[in-house]
């Protein structure tokens, strides 16, 4: 079996798999040359050819122990059909979700038409991991959780508190949960397609999870997450998932009880702390800082070093606590993955 897929069974496997969040883009030279010849970001992630080059170039170079499709979470939104553009330098930028309306015009009838070109990335990087010898590379499919999918959809792009989707959440309720319904139910059509296509593992990521106050954050992360993964172990009940609730703090013992199979925890995050808060046949995944990689030498294997100490004899999975960044040198990367399967 997998290397991966026996972490998130359950063994401790050692030295742990590894793979790092955002291991395809913009550090790696090969990513900025398709992305040049790519008209715009949703073009790179909807022309299958293109988004499944970029998915392939981090296993080729490194060999990680998974490949993760290369996509975005906000083509949910854009499939339901809410806008969405990417600016140079910005971020994301969509319309402001605000009133009943605009969450009566998302559309899931055309989910799966728009997202059919995802799905062919799917298939053609499971096939490609066959072809050039990686056949024992896991691939995970994703999704953003619905609370960070909306947190974007009503802010209208990033925010420093996500003031406005927080105050829907508590002066607007019953409008938020029908936003929060649509996105569920939407996610678990989009999760399971991507099963359908190839996807040995799906992992959802709730980015903003950690700005909700403990009563909102099990209306909203945890509920809607426990909804998915219920749905999706009834569907393909081998499948396993990840669950990522970044900045939860000691809200991941309740997150635990959603049915994910493994937690990934952030940088700030005491992982030995936060593992002892879980039962003990959990895989974890964490939690490098991504900066820390982006120093190399001695600084980045000493923090390396504290996670690997923290997490031996459990299951685990080796990673950052957040996506890598651009300014990473792609040779601090190799000696990283040196440094972990050394151990």
């Amino acid at each position: 079996m997998k290397r991966l897929l026996r972490a998130l069974g359950g063994e401790a496997v050692w030295p742990p798999p590894v793979w790092l969040m955002r291991q395809a883009g913009r550090y790696l030279p090969e990513y900025r040359a398709v992305r040049a010849g790519a008209p715009d970001f949703i073009a790179l992630c909807t022309t299958p050819e293109l988004a499944a080059e970029v998915t392939l170039q981090p296993i080729r170079r490194y060999g990680f122990d998974a490949a993760i499709l290369f996509s975005d979470i906000l083509m949910l939104p854009w499939a339901l059909g809410h806008g969405l553009e990417f600016k140079e330098g910005e971020g994301p930028v969509l319309p402001r979700l605000r009133d009943a309306a605009a969450v009566a015009a998302l559309d899931p009838a055309r989910v799966a038409q728009r997202v059919a070109p995802i799905m062919q990335t799917v298939r053609r990087v499971r096939a490609g991991l066959l072809n050039e010898g990686f056949a024992d590379t896991t691939l995970i499919g994703f999704a953003g959780a619905p609370f960070t999918v909306a947190c974007y959809m009503v802010e209208g792009g990033g925010s420093k508190d996500f003031a406005a989707v927080r105050g829907m959440a508590y002066s607007q309720p019953a409008l938020f949960q029908r936003l929060m319904d649509v996105l569920t139910e939407a996610s678990i059509e989009y999760l399971s397609a991507q099963v359908q296509a190839g996807a040995e593992v799906l992992m959802l990521f709730d980015s903003w999870a950690g700005v909700l106050s403990p009563l909102q954050f099990r209306a909203h992360v945890i509920g809607p997450v426990t909804r998915i993964v219920a749905a999706l172990k009834r569907r393909h009940p081998a499948v396993p998932l990840i669950g990522f609730p970044r900045l939860a703090g000691v809200m991941v013992r309740d997150y635990a009880a959603t049915g994910v199979d493994a937690i990934g925890i952030d940088t700030g995050s005491d992982i030995g702390a936060v593992s002892a808060m879980l039962p003990a046949h959990m895989a974890v995944q964490g939690n490098l800082d991504p900066l820390a990689v982006v120093a190399g030498g001695s600084a980045m294997t000493r923090e390396a070093a504290s996670v690997l100490d923290a997490m031996r004899g459990r299951p685990f999975i080796f990673n950052l606590g957040h996506g890598i960044v651009p300014q990473t040198p792609p040779e601090h990367v190799a000696a990283l993955l040196e440094y972990v399967r050394a151990q």
